[in-house]
């Protein structure tokens, strides 16, 4: 009898052993390789097991250049919403209070305010509006990069690293050897989106949008300018001359 009891005493010790194993096994059991892990906060869709994660977006206060309807606009981001797609929509408002509402893809251009420029964001959304408006020749005015100054930047570029590229803060840096204001990076980034700018540098897109400008070869370089400069109306462009 008493060897039964020790026995039935052992098979219980036993077992308890194998399900404290069990359990402990299966508590460290890590998840599944490649299972993802939301690191952007989501939204749930209108399926109940779906998550979308959210677009990254600019913030309230961001000025940005917009297409609406075939048109450029220059406005003030005011608000944020998401689809449920989780795609980024924005409610804009221009410097005339005319509101838009516009997809993240309609922005070519964000100029993100910098803390201590927040007290004259009126000042600065009115400089950028009026940038948006300039003339070829006032950009370069504005930004002392005439013609052959730019046609030297695509020189110094194409002999530059492997890439080729340019930005359009490295394009003030390169030609003024300072640091470009906020303002100046919009107006640079204008200036090589020209037709002028064009025949030396090819536009590079990040998600759709223009980010930086690729130096073309010499030879594609003298045929763009061939082709811009028998163009009647640009017979009278300094670029023609240099």
């Amino acid at each position: 009898r008493l060897f039964i009891n020790n026995y039935d005493n052992m098979a219980r010790i036993t077992s308890l052993i194998f399900i404290a194993t069990l359990s402990s096994s299966s508590a460290f059991t890590p998840a599944p390789f490649g299972k993802p892990r939301h690191l952007l906060p989501v939204l749930h869709g209108s399926k109940a097991s779906d998550d979308v994660v959210l677009q990254s977006a600019y913030a309230t206060g961001t000025l940005v250049e917009f297409s609406d309807k075939n048109r450029i606009h220059a406005g003030k981001i005011t608000d944020i919403e998401y689809k449920s797609n989780g795609g980024a929509r924005y409610h804009i408002q221009d410097t005339n209070g005319k509101k838009f509402s516009i997809a993240d893809k309609a922005v070519n251009y964000a100029m993100q305010i910098a803390p201590n420029d927040q007290k004259r964001l009126n000042e600065l959304f009115a400089e950028f509006a009026s940038a948006m408006e300039e003339s070829d020749a006032q950009l370069r005015q504005d930004l002392d990069i005439s013609a052959e100054i730019l046609e030297m930047a695509w020189e110094e570029t194409l002999e530059g690293d492997e890439s080729h590229e340019l930005t359009p803060k490295s394009l003030i840096d390169l030609v003024h050897s300072h640091a470009a204001s906020s303002i100046d990076t919009y107006k640079a980034w204008k200036l090589l989106r020209t037709d002028m700018a064009h025949v030396l540098f090819k536009e590079i897109k990040d998600h759709g949008r223009v980010v930086s400008f690729k130096a073309k070869a010499e030879s594609a370089v003298e045929a763009a300018k061939r082709t811009f400069c028998t163009n009647p109306a640009n017979s009278e462009d300094d670029f023609c001359w240099v």
